[in-house]
Parts: structure tokens; C-alpha cells; sequence
């Protein structure tokens, strides 16, 4: 027993020793929540949590604490992507790469993806599809064993026979198969709870699904609709039941319609929505994230030749122009936004210029930010851990050299990145 105790202590001792604490002097402070940008505020940080927010340049008592100085620099909360695709980037090897790269492959590209999406200021992502590695990755960045943001991955998408995600789409006849369920490939009720039950199973925490052709699938649609409404309730209803939301794909409208319709949380690309249906996002209180960065690449790569087959270059003339303007009557609207990406379809790190296309299409910076840290800190069930610089929440915190309400593309330059009370670049 004396033993048990004598270790009880050096435990509790050893921690006491080894928090850090960090003093953090901001020239402005963004508070995101009210959308205000303050002057003179220090944030004190212990361990992976903020301790406090105090105004004024306050200077730490003791000799073994930290002090950061951000004094001209403008300090907001760690940003939130919530959608990204973690295990690849495109390129025009892409199509060939499924059918020669192997799972380690996958995962060690992914190691750099990782990285550089953390030290541009993303130290949260929503990572919508895969092969599965992506379930790997998390628990690695989880682990300390790689670097990289905080993942939320719904590890493989959902998809119909032949649809946006299904796995064998331009393959051969002699490699395309049967897949089903553990595959991710959905054709009915049953096989729509098995789907979701599978990726609960394998370590997902979102349910993604693609309710319309898309753009890079080897496939001749890209709008058209590819679940039933009863299909899309049975996988809402079963993720609900696992503690999930659903994310839908989709750039054709009926597709949207039965998405909604059927329960899904967010709507990623939105190309082709009508009015009537950004009025049942409202009534249905689903969110649209926009991924204008990518609807810009995948048209501009689509006009070089050989980039893309021959069966995607139409859909990304088509579709790539489109995403910017629908999203600008969805925000005029009144529709819900979540801030994203779809970065792996373009150059990871270069998520930053999302925000600029926003507000370029009539959003307001500050409420860019916002969507970025609070609005998706909500999604993720985690409002009251991240998205915010407050007592009590996460030390993810970054740092740029200008106001974004005067400089939007000052979010494309992060020069300071915590997560988790850990300094990861500091280039200030």
C-alpha cells in the first residue's frame, strides 16, 4: 500500500513538473463568436488547454513558463476544413494509382498531406472519403506519432452500382466485381444499414454518401441521381443510431432533393441547386459547404490536355464554374454555411484561398471565419472544445500578419500554428 502511494505521488508530482504553461501576447485577437476584433489580450495556455483570455500584455510570474509574442500579429482560433480528402492529392497519375499503389503507399503520402494542412492553419478537417486509410492516419495524428490536424473521417464513401464513389468505376471487366456493403456500395434498404453499420465497424465518425454523379469518377453523369429518398433515410436513420451525421455529395439538384429529404446534415458542392430546394436546406436546417477551390481547379486542369480521361473533361467544364455562383445565391438565401475545401482535389495547403472566393462572392470575411471555426465546431458536436479561443477549450490557435476583414488573402499566409497547446511554425 505505502508503495501504491509512493507512486501516486511521483505521478502527480512528475505532471506537475511537466505542464507547461504559455503566455501568448496578441496585438488583435478575433473573437469569433461576437466578430469582433480586439486590441492588447493575452491568452494563457497550460498543457493543451487555454487557462485563460486577459486583457492587456500580461507576463508570466514564473521563470519555467513560456512567453510567445504576437504583438503585431492578428491571433484567431485553429481553422476547421470540413472537407478534405487526407490519403490523396490529384494528379494525373491518380486514376492509375489505385491499381498500383498499395494501402502503406496510401498512408505514407498521407503523412505529408497531413502536415501540411496542420502548419497552413487547419488544425481540424473533416476528411470525406477514402480508402479506409484514413481511419489510420487519424489514430496516428491522435497517437503523436505523425503530425497533422484533428481528423473527423467518415473512412470510405457510400455510393450505388456504378456510382460517384463505387470503387471499381472504370476498371476493367475482369477487375470490376460485385462490390457491396463492406465495399461501400449501397443498392437497397438493407444494404444501406449494413453500409453504415460496416463504417462504424471500421472506426468512421461521419457517414459520407454520393447522391449524384461526380466530377472525377470515371462515369458519363455528374448530376444525375443515384439513391432512392428510402435508401437515403435508412442510411440517416442507422447513422443517427451509431451517433453519426451524414454528409451527401451531390451537384444535381433531384439528387440534393432526396439527400435533404432524407436526413443528411450537409451538402457538399451544391452546382446545380435550385431555389426550391436551398428552401428545404432552410426547413431541414442542412448546411451547404461550398468547395469553390476545387470547382476553379478541376475547371482550369481540365483544359490541359491528357489531365484528366477523356469522360471527366466535360463534366469539369461544366461543373467547375458553377459552384461559386450557386453558393452565392445560397448564402443570399439564408442557407446555412460550413467552410470547405475539398482540398486532395487541388494542392493540400492551399485551403486559405477558399475564403477568398467567399467573400469575392458577396460573404463578409468575418463571417467566412466563422463558418470556418464555430459554425463547423457545432457540426462536429465538439462547440464547446473547439472553434474558439475561450477558457476551457482546446489551445488550437493560429496567428496571421494582417487583419482578413481588410485582407482576405492574409488567410492564405498562417504564420503561427498551435494545436493542442503544441507550437507547430512560428514564423513570425
Amino acid at each position: 500500500m505505502k508503495k501504491i502511494i509512493l507512486t501516486l505521488i511521483s505521478v502527480f508530482l512528475l505532471q506537475n513538473i511537466t505542464a507547461q504553461t504559455t503566455y501568448i501576447l496578441c496585438g488583435k485577437l478575433i473573437d469569433v463568436k461576437s466578430g469582433e476584433i480586439t486590441s492588447k489580450k493575452t491568452i494563457i495556455v497550460k498543457d493543451n488547454k487555454i487557462l485563460d483570455v486577459m486583457d492587456g500584455y500580461v507576463l508570466p510570474k514564473s521563470a519555467t513558463a513560456i512567453t510567445i509574442d504576437l504583438k503585431d500579429k492578428v491571433v484567431m482560433p485553429g481553422l476547421i476544413d470540413f472537407h478534405v480528402h487526407i490519403e490523396q492529392e490529384f494528379n494525373r497519375n491518380t486514376r492509375l494509382n489505385k491499381y498500383i499503389l498499395n494501402e502503406a503507399d496510401v498512408a505514407f503520402n498521407s503523412v505529408g498531406f497531413a502536415e501540411t494542412t496542420l502548419l497552413n492553419g487547419f488544425t481540424t478537417v473533416r476528411d470525406l472519403g477514402g480508402s479506409g486509410v484514413n481511419i489510420s492516419v487519424r489514430n496516428a495524428i491522435n497517437g503523436d506519432k505523425i503530425i497533422g490536424p484533428r481528423v473527423f473521417t467518415a473512412g470510405k464513401s457510400l455510393a450505388t452500382t456504378g456510382g460517384h464513389a463505387d470503387p471499381t468505376n472504370g476498371s476493367s471487366r475482369v477487375l470490376i466485381g460485385n462490390p457491396g456493403p463492406k465495399e461501400g456500395v449501397v443498392n437497397s434498404i438493407e444494404d444501406a444499414k449494413k453500409a453504415v453499420r460496416q463504417r462504424y465497424k471500421n472506426g468512421a465518425d461521419w457517414i459520407k454518401i454520393t447522391a449524384t454523379g461526380g466530377v472525377l469518377s470515371v462515369a458519363k453523369s455528374g448530376d444525375n441521381p443515384q439513391f432512392t429518398v428510402e435508401e437515403v433515410k435508412a442510411i440517416c436513420e442507422t447513422a443517427t443510431d451509431y451517433g453519426m451525421y451524414v454528409a451527401a455529395h451531390a451537384h444535381g439538384d433531384e439528387g440534393m432533393r432526396r439527400a435533404i429529404i432524407g436526413g443528411v446534415k450537409t451538402i457538399e458542392h451544391g452546382t446545380y441547386m435550385s431555389d426550391e430546394t436551398m428552401e428545404l436546406m432552410k426547413k431541414y436546417d442542412a448546411y451547404l459547404v461550398p468547395t469553390i477551390t476545387a470547382g476553379k481547379e478541376v475547371a482550369e486542369k481540365a483544359k490541359i490536355a491528357g489531365f484528366y480521361p477523356d469522360i471527366v473533361v466535360p463534366k469539369a467544364l461544366a461543373v467547375g464554374p458553377q459552384i461559386q455562383g450557386t453558393f452565392a445565391r445560397a448564402y443570399k438565401k439564408g442557407v446555412g454555411i460550413a467552410f470547405g475545401t475539398d482540398a486532395g482535389v487541388f494542392k493540400h495547403g492551399n485551403n486559405g484561398k477558399e475564403f477568398g472566393f467567399m467573400v469575392e462572392a458577396g460573404m463578409p470575411a468575418i463571417e467566412t471565419i466563422q463558418a470556418a471555426t464555430i459554425t463547423n465546431a457545432m457540426l462536429l458536436k465538439m462547440e464547446g472544445e473547439i472553434g474558439q479561443i475561450k477558457e476551457g477549450f482546446y489551445a488550437d490557435i493560429i496567428a496571421v500578419e494582417d487583419s482578413p476583414i481588410e485582407n482576405i488573402t492574409t488567410m492564405e499566409n498562417v504564420i503561427f500554428v498551435m494545436k493542442n497547446g503544441k507550437v507547430y511554425k512560428d514564423e513570425k
